[in-house]
């Protein structure tokens, strides 16, 4: 009895043992195990918000490129590829080959200016001479062939063990609107420097054709009371009346610039016969004709109607007359007009005078522009003709041959 006792209880405590291992066994276990869960969880906890920023990263990408209006791409150096990956410009027809393009086929859309400067920076960076690629060029659309302006910019990404760039990748925008806003400014800073010097100009040569006639008035008034002879006198009052008329005519001159071009003063369009007005101001020229020298009329028709501004009209005949009888010493000068066509008609003065050089036949309608320094004037009276001309909705030009004479035309509406 006594050993049957002592087995049973060394196999009760055996068994003990056993199950107190086995359970230490399980308790290891099962702390392993939630401590591997635990660090499971948060690994994925990690992966998730991990993957959650990505996709606000890509989100905002897309977003950036959508603001910028740029389009990706990226360069397969040992292929000389390029493939475009994303593409948010505003046009529709911008540049876009198929993928895995050839460089080669890039390089020989564009503009034939841009070519080889864009082939030689693409070889640069594909080569690894550079890191970063920015040119501007124009390239043609996949449209209609015509050409528009591109900004690209590209870094290397990956490199192989020797530094060697494998891959590039680069982003592209349409910079029209900006190219055109460069061009507004340079044209509006040309404007700009080109009144400065007109300024400067126009206060020089008015201070020297304002001071001409005024020394001259000045003079011969101051010597006048001392002059007995009346023929010396009426000679004298002569050349006064004479300057005070130049004076005159260069304020009348500036003022009338002014006027047009601060658009102060607004047309006054009248209906009235052609050949009569014509004639009435060939008669103011009459008196200041050079020996020998006619003026006649050759109208094309016996009467013709037309409405414009009469005072703008006249104000152009005039100059042209006036230069006609200045630079003709001998011959004749004719006014006229030809036969209306369209709603227009073309009205000119022809002479005999110096004639004009080819090389300055358009600059005489500058300001203060002057073939002949010596011959009195201000250089204002065609300037203020084509100013005029264009207010009323004409254009005005010279045809002429040096030493035969010219013929300067206006050409208007007449409705």
């Amino acid at each position: 009895m006594l050993e049957l006792f002592l087995v049973t209880q060394q196999s009760t405590f055996s068994t003990e043992v056993v199950v107190w291992i086995v359970g230490s066994i399980l308790l290891v276990a099962s702390i392993i195990l939630l401590i591997w869960q635990r660090k499971a969880g948060r690994e994925l906890s990690m992966e998730l918000s991990h993957l959650e920023k990505m996709k606000k990263h890509n989100v905002e990408y897309e977003l950036v490129l959508k603001a910028m209006r740029l389009c990706t791409w990226h360069i397969d150096v040992a292929a000389r590829t390029i493939t475009y990956d994303n593409d948010f410009r505003e046009r529709n027809d911008c540049f876009m080959p198929e993928p895995g393009t050839s460089l080669d086929v890039l390089v020989e859309a564009m503009a034939d200016a841009d070519k080889k400067r864009i082939q030689k920076s693409l070889e640069e960076i594909c080569e690894g001479d550079k890191d970063k690629y920015h040119e501007i060029s124009q390239i043609r659309s996949s449209q209609d062939g015509s050409y528009y302006w591109t900004e690209s910019y590209a870094t290397v990404t990956t490199r192989d063990t020797e530094g060697k760039p494998l891959v590039i990748v680069g982003t592209s925008m349409c910079i029209d609107e900006r190219k055109e806003m460069e061009s507004a400014l340079v044209i509006a800073r040309n404007k700009a420097e080109e009144s400065d010097r007109l300024k400067s100009a126009f206060i020089a040569n008015m201070s020297h054709e304002i001071r001409t006639p005024l020394n001259a008035i000045i003079g011969f008034t101051s010597v006048l009371p001392d002059i007995d002879g009346d023929e010396e006198r009426k000679e004298l009052i002569g050349l006064i009346q004479e300057n005070n008329q130049k004076l005159l005519r260069i304020i009348d001159d500036v003022m009338n610039i002014s006027k047009i071009e601060s658009g102060k003063e607004k047309l006054v369009m009248t209906s009235f016969e052609l050949n009569d007005f014509i004639r009435s101001v060939m008669d103011g020229h009459v008196p200041n004709l050079q020996p020998g020298v006619s003026l006649s009329a050759m109208f094309n028709q016996s009467a013709l109607n037309v409405t414009t501004d009469m005072d703008r009209l006249r104000e152009i005949l005039n100059h042209l007359l006036s230069n006609a009888v200045k630079f003709t010493s001998k011959g004749s000068i004719i006014i006229g007009y030809d036969a209306p066509h369209e709603g227009r008609v073309r009205l000119w003065v022809q002479d005999t005078g110096k004639g004009i050089s080819p090389e300055h036949q358009e600059r005489v309608f500058e300001r203060f522009f002057k073939v002949d320094e010596y011959i009195p004037g201000a250089g204002l009276g065609l300037s203020i003709c084509r100013t005029m001309a264009y207010s009323i909705g004409g254009d005005v030009g010279v045809e002429s041959t040096l030493g035969e004479g010219s013929k300067f035309w206006v050409d208007l509406p007449i409705k």
